[in-house]
C-alpha cells in the first residue's frame, strides 16, 4: 500500500510502499477513501527536517540537554550514532483520515465491515486505528466533510475548556482550518465571535461565517477593535488557534479580556507570560490538549477504557462525534475551507504547497480504494537473481553456511543496535516485520533486507528463514519464542525471555519435548556477558579459588509509570524486563548456580528503585542497585568486584580498573563496548557449526525464574 512519510534529517516527503498493516486488539483496520493534510502541524514537521543541524538543536533544548549528558556517560561516537539513529528513522505523517472499515479487531463491538469511519489515522491507504481513536460517520456527512472530523474535535476542546455561555462574547486569534471551525462552532452556540488574522481571504470566510474580523495586515488594533466589539467591556475568552513563536497573541489576549476572562491556548505561541497582564484582571489561562480528554492516556488510547460518560461527558471520541452532528445537520460547512484535492500519487505536490507561498487552507488527499489481499502484508525490497540466491545459498564461513536471518519488531534498539551487529556479524538479512509497517520498511531498506512484512507468523512457515530474532514488546515474548521452537527455528530473544512463571514453564517443556540431537540454539540478548571487559574480568576470576562479592550499581533512571515497560501485562515491570541483564551478568562472573534470592523496594507507585541480593552455591554473594531516583550525569552502569584481597571496578563499559590485582592495573576503551555485536555473533556461529549454545539454556531458565519471583 501507499503511504506518506517524511524524513526528519531532510525535510523529503516521499510517497512509500509500505505493508498493510495489521489489526491488532481493540483496533479497526480501515481502507482509506480521503485525508486532510493538517497545514500548520505538518508545515511544521517539513521545515524542521529542512533546518539544519545547529536550527534542530535550537528548536528543541530538552533534547540537547538529553544528548550531552548521554555524552558525559556512554562517550561521543555512541550518543552520535544514537541521535542519527532517531534522525534516519521516517515519520508517518497526518492524523485526519476517513474511510470504511475492512477488519475489526478482538475486543471491538459496534462496528461492522464496510462502515464508514473517522479516526486519527495516517496519510495511507489502510491504517489500524484504536477504537476510542473512531467514530461512525453520520450518512449526510460526505468523506470529504468527514476528514476535517479530528482538527474540527481539535476546536471544539478548545471551546470546552472556555466555557462560552449564550451571548458571550469571544475572539479567535488566528484563522486557519482550526479557526474558522471554532468560529462556526462559536457562532452555533449562540456566542458574538470576533476573528483576528493577516490573511484577507481567511477573514473574508470567517466573516462569511457570522463573525467580525480584525485585518492585522491592515495595521488594524486588535484590542481596541476587541474592546469596541465588546461595548467597552472586554471580551469574556479568547482562544488563541495561531501558530507563531511570538509572544504578542497572548498578551494581547489578556489586555482585550473583561475582568475574569478565559483565555485558552489552541494552537502554537511564546509564553513568555507578562504577570502585569494578569494580575490586576485575575485572568484564567490554560492551553488544550489535542482532542479531549483521553488524549495521550495509554489506558483509554490502546487499551480501550472509556471514561464513564456521567463523569467524563466529552472524551475524544465524544468531541468526534459532536464534530459529526453539527456536520450533519448543517451548522458546521467546511465545504468552503477546502482549497486543494491531490491524488495520493501527487501528494509530494500537496507538500510543496503546504511548504510554499501558494496561498492554501484545507488540502484532501484522495485513495484509490484497491482491492486488498494476503500478499500486500509483504513488500519486497529488492529482486535477487537466480544466479545471485544460487551463490547466497551456497555461502559458508569457516564452520557452515551462513545463516538466514530474520527479525521480529523493528523499534529503536533493534534498528539502533541489534540489526547492525547481526548485520556485522555476517547474518543473511532475510525478513523484518514489524506491526505498523513502516518501521520495518526503513530498517528493511538501511541494512539491506529482502522483504518486509506485516505477518510475522510468515518468518516461521517461511522455511528460507534458519532463525528469527524477536525484538518485539515484552509480553510477545513468550509466544514468539514457543512458535520459534515449535517451528524448529534457531530463536534469539531480545531480553526477558518471558514475563510469567507459566510462560517460563511452558517454554522448558517445549525445550525438553526436542530431540537432543536435533535442537536448535535458544538464546536471550544478555550481552552484557559479552562485553569486552567483562570477558576480561572473567579470565581474572578464573584464577581465584575462593568465594567473591559483587556490587552491581545502575543509574537506570526515571521512566513515567504510565510507559509501557511499566506495565507488568506488557512491559513486566523494570525488573523482570532490564534488571534480568545485571543478574545474569553476576550469574556468569559468579559461574555458579543461585541459590537465594530477596529484594528491598522504595515505598514509590513504579517499584523500580530495588536492592536485590544473591547467594551463590559456591558462597559468593551479589547486590544489584537498581535506581531510577538518581542524576542523569552519573554513569548508567557500575560494577565492583571484591575477590582475595583484590578489586576490579568496571565504570560503563569504558573503564577497568584493578585494585591490588598481580600483573593488571586497566583495560580503558575509546567506546563503550556493551557486548551486543560479541553477543549477535557467538549466537550466529553456534548456528552455524552447530555447537554449543553461546549461554547456556539452564542459566536462561534459572535467571528468568529469578527475575520474575524477584518482581513478584
Amino acid at each position: 500500500m501507499k503511504q506518506i512519510l517524511q524524513s526528519l534529517k531532510t525535510g523529503a516527503t516521499e510517497v512509500a510502499e509500505v505493508p498493510v498493516p495489521r489489526v491488532s486488539s481493540g483496533s479497526l483496520l480501515i481502507q482509506t477513501s480521503q485525508t486532510l493534510v493538517s497545514t500548520g502541524t505538518e508545515r511544521m514537521l517539513v521545515e524542521f527536517g529542512k533546518a539544519g543541524w545547529l536550527e534542530k538543536a535550537r528548536q528543541q533544548p530538552d533534547k540537547v540537554k538529553m544528548v550531552l549528558d548521554k555524552i558525559r556517560t556512554d562517550g561521543l561516537q555512541p550518543t552520535l550514532e544514537a541521535v542519527f539513529n532517531k534522525l534516519d528513522q521516517p515519520l508517518p505523517l497526518g492524523y485526519c483520515n476517513v474511510g470504511r472499515v475492512v477488519a475489526v479487531g478482538a475486543g471491538v463491538t459496534g462496528y461492522k465491515l464496510g462502515q464508514r469511519v473517522i479516526s486519527n489515522g495516517r496519510h495511507a491507504e489502510v491504517v489500524s486505528v484504536p477504537v476510542n481513536l473512531c467514530a461512525s460517520v453520520p450518512d449526510d456527512v460526505s468523506d470529504e466533510a468527514a476528514a476535517f472530523t479530528v482538527l474540527g474535535a481539535i476546536g471544539l476542546q478548545g471551546i470546552r475548556l472556555a466555557q462560552p455561555t449564550l451571548g458571550e462574547t469571544v475572539v479567535v486569534t488566528g484563522l486557519g482550518l482550526i479557526g474558522l471551525m471554532t468560529v462556526q462552532l462559536l457562532r452555533a452556540q449562540g456566542c458574538r465571535v470576533l476573528g483576528v488574522d493577516f490573511d484577507v481571504e481567511k477573514l473574508a470566510l470567517a466573516r462569511q461565517f457570522g463573525a467580525g474580523v480584525v485585518d492585522l495586515s491592515a495595521g488594524q488594533d486588535p484590542v481596541a477593535a476587541a474592546m469596541a466589539f465588546s461595548r467597552g467591556r472586554g471580551v469574556d475568552a479568547v482562544l488563541i488557534t495561531a501558530a507563531t513563536k511570538s509572544n504578542e497573541p497572548v498578551h494581547q489576549a489578556a489586555q482585550m479580556c473583561r475582568k475574569r476572562g478565559r483565555i485558552v491556548l489552541v494552537g502554537v505561541t511564546g509564553l513568555e507570560l507578562s504577570r502585569a497582564d494578569f494580575y490586576e484582571k485575575e485572568l484564567s489561562f490554560q492551553v488544550s490538549c489535542s482532542y479531549g480528554p483521553g488524549r495521550y492516556d495509554p489506558a483509554y488510547e490502546e487499551k480501550g477504557f472509556d471514561y464513564p460518560v456521567g463523569f467524563v461527558r466529552w472524551t475524544e471520541q465524544r468531541n468526534f462525534e459532536a464534530v459529526l452532528d453539527m456536520m450533519a445537520d448543517g451548522r458546521l460547512d467546511v465545504a468552503p475551507l477546502i482549497s486543494h484535492r491531490f491524488d495520493i500519487d501527487d501528494a509530494p505536490k500537496a507538500y510543496e504547497v503546504v511548504a510554499g507561498s501558494e496561498p492554501s487552507l484545507g488540502i484532501l488527499l484522495r485513495y484509490p480504494g484497491v482491492e486488498l489481499t494476503a500478499t500486500d502484508r509483504t513488500v519486497s525490497l529488492h529482486h535477487t537473481s537466480a544466479g545471485e540466491e544460487a551463490s547466497i545459498s551456497n555461502s559458508q564461513s569457516a564452520s557452515g553456511p551462513v545463516p538466514r536471518v530474520s527479525f521480529i519488531g523493528a523499534g529503536n534498539y533493534a534498528t539502533a543496535v541489534l540489526i547492525p551487529a547481526f548485520k556485522a556479524a555476517g547474518a543473511r538479512l532475510h525478513s523484518v516485520a514489524s506491526s505498523g509497517g513502516v518501521s520495518g520498511v526503513h530498517a528493511g531498506r538501511k541494512y539491506g533486507f529482502a522483504e518486509t512484512t506485516t505477518d510475522s507468523d510468515q518468518l516461521f512457515t517461511d522455511k528460507t528463514t534458519d532463525a528469527v530474532v524477536i525484538t518485539t514488546r515484552h509480553n510477545s515474548h513468550a509466544r514468539f519464542v514457543m512458535q520459534a521452537l515449535t517451528a524448529g527455528k534457531h530463536v534469539f530473544c531480545e531480553k526477558p525471555l518471558c514475563l510469567t512463571l507459566d510462560e517460563l514453564a511452558e517454554i522448558e517443556a517445549a525445550w525438553a519435548e526436542q530431540e537432543t540431537d536435533g535442537r536448535h540454539v535458544l538464546m536471550v540478548g544478555f550481552n552484557r556477558r559479552f562485553a569486552s571487559q567483562v570477558v576480561k574480568i572473567k579470565s581474572l576470576l578464573g584464577g581465584v579459588t575462593g568465594p567473591k562479592s559483587f556490587v552491581m550499581t545502575v543509574n537506570a533512571g526515571a521512566i513515567p509509570a504510565d510507559h509501557w515497560t511499566q506495565d507488568l501485562e506488557v512491559g513486566g515491570g523494570r525488573i523482570v524486563g532490564e534488571g534480568c541483564h545485571f543478574i545474569d551478568l553476576l550469574r556468569f562472573l559468579a559461574a555458579s548456580p543461585i541459590v537465594a534470592w530477596g529484594r528491598a523496594a522504595m515505598n514509590a507507585a513504579t517499584q523500580d528503585t530495588v536492592t536485590i541480593n544473591l547467594e551463590f552455591a559456591d558462597g559468593s554473594i551479589g547486590t544489584i542497585h537498581y535506581f531510577a531516583n538518581g542524576a542523569k550525569a552519573f554513569p548508567k552502569e557500575r560494577l565492583e568486584v571484591f575477590a582475595q584481597g583484590r578489586v576490579l571496578q568496571l565504570d560503563n563499559y569504558r573503564r577497568l580498573t584493578g585494585f591490588g590485582w598481580p600483573g593488571f592495573k586497566k583495560m580503558n576503551l575509546w567506546r563503550q563496548d556493551k557486548g551486543q555485536k560479541a553477543c549477535a555473533a557467538a549466537f550466529l556461529e553456534a548456528v552455524r557449526s552447530g555447537g554449543l549454545a553461546p549461554i547456556p539454556v539452564e542459566e536462561i531458565f534459572e535467571v528468568s525464574r529469578v527475575s520474575i519471583e524477584l518482581a513478584q
